[in-house]
């Protein structure tokens, strides 16, 4: 056996392991403080819904190891299992040539991927959230999503996979750097339409139409130096009962967007201070350090990508016995992601800290005591654990344990 499928098949199963590994001391952990509500939290959750957030998390836990294992399986019979290559012996005898025929291999995986998956998307929604009062997604609903978003992936995805190939096969040996070229456009053009053009297609995005809190929130965007296109709400209701709020879009099209199912819940002067911790994404630069680590990770691995493209071992290690720019392409984006798993408690890290800092600047532009006060509902109504497993919460959460984060908040209260 070729060096490669040792190593990928090894790391595909240490991936595997650890984290069936972490979903175990989560339950556990979760499991063991399901009856006791944290001294902090003492008067402001409730035992029952404490017990919920623990069952929901421990459900949710446990779904996670059948993703898992189906996930681990479905990328060893891609890949060494030969069924990439199955696939586009199947499209050669179509006759079509190259990039058209490298275009519906890529295509015909990525549906192959999609219904395996879907199963378990139907399951969560109509069965996992279901049972815990989350989900108002309706079938049919459900379905015009589904196809909304193939639509979208249709429309961009294939253009863009057709362009990648056509440069992979036509621009000599600096092919990435123009594929990356066009794969930076295509990132920031879709960065800038998502909040105006693409999200508008899936919920419907309304003007804040409160007048005093408008102007509360005017003035704390003025205070912040903060423009945007607006405020709006969004109709997230129709899908979960879960609240949220974010920043979205770059450019002109800055959009503070919160749900209507987060302002059903919390006072103006918290909604001011979650409104101040999204702004403090923007004004520190979290947005734009994310989008460049993004575009920089693009660039180095598209470099790897055109080595590995020169190395007949990689195909044939991972399957594939005749190379071709769309079976490098399948085959980098199928194993890419089995290691960069192990990269995920340095991402979580980094998420964690950007999430510090922003309460910082909340702390300074609004009430650090609301902040808190806002997130302990969050934390209640979207059924999010108190206890999590320190581990599981170091490689995976992307902010601060709930007691971290609410004790550090109630301090700047108390110093400001």
């Amino acid at each position: 056996m070729h060096w490669i499928s040792i190593l990928f098949i090894a790391a595909v199963t240490a991936g595997t392991v650890v984290e069936l590994w972490l979903a175990q001391r989560q339950v556990d952990a979760v499991l063991v403080h399901r009856d006791q509500v944290p001294e902090p939290f003492a008067g402001q959750i409730s035992a029952d819904d404490h017990r919920k957030a623990a069952d929901y998390t421990i459900a949710r836990a446990k779904f996670s190891r059948i993703g898992t294992v189906l996930g681990a399986g479905v990328t060893l019979a891609l890949t060494v299992g030969g069924g990439v290559a199955g696939l586009d012996t199947i499209w050669r005898g179509s006759g079509w040539a190259q990039p058209w025929l490298g275009t519906a291999v890529i295509a015909t995986v990525a549906c192959v991927v999609t219904v395996i998956n879907l199963p378990l998307s139907l399951w969560r929604t109509f069965r996992l959230e279901a049972r815990f009062g989350f989900n108002r997604t309706t079938a049919l609903l459900f379905l015009a999503d589904l196809a909304k978003g193939l639509l979208i992936t249709v429309l961009l995805g294939g253009p863009l996979v057709l362009a990648t190939l056509m440069l992979m096969g036509h621009t000599g040996r600096w092919w990435w750097a123009w594929v990356w070229l066009v794969w930076l456009g295509v990132t920031l053009l879709v960065t800038w339409a998502w909040p105006v053009f693409i999200a508008p297609l899936f919920n419907r995005f309304s003007p804040l139409q409160d007048p005093a809190l408008g102007a509360r929130i005017e003035a704390l965007l003025e205070r912040c130096g903060f423009r945007s296109k607006g405020v709006f709400v969004v109709d997230g209701s129709r899908r979960s009962t879960h609240g949220n709020a974010y920043f979205t879009g770059i450019g002109r099209n800055k959009r503070i967007v919160f749900f209507d199912t987060l302002l059903s819940r919390i006072e103006a002067a918290e909604i001011e201070a979650v409104l101040a911790h999204e702004l403090g994404h923007f004004r520190l630069h979290h947005v734009r350090q994310r989008l460049t680590a993004s575009v920089v990770l693009t660039f180095g691995g598209l470099a790897l990508l055109a080595w590995l493209a020169r190395q007949p071992g990689f195909y044939t290690a991972l399957g594939v016995p005749a190379p071709s720019a769309a079976m490098a392409l399948l085959l980098f984006v199928l194993t890419v992601p089995v290691f960069s798993f192990f990269a995920t408690p340095f991402m979580s890290w980094w998420s964690r800290r950007h999430e510090r800092q922003a309460d910082d600047f909340a702390a300074e532009y609004a009430d650090a005591g609301k902040l808190a006060a806002a997130l302990v509902k969050l934390f209640r109504d979207n059924a999010a654990t108190l206890t999590p497993d320190r581990i599981h919460s170091a490689f995976f959460d992307s902010h601060p344990p709930a007691l971290e984060r609410i004790g550090r908040l109630n301090a700047l209260a108390r110093a400001s």
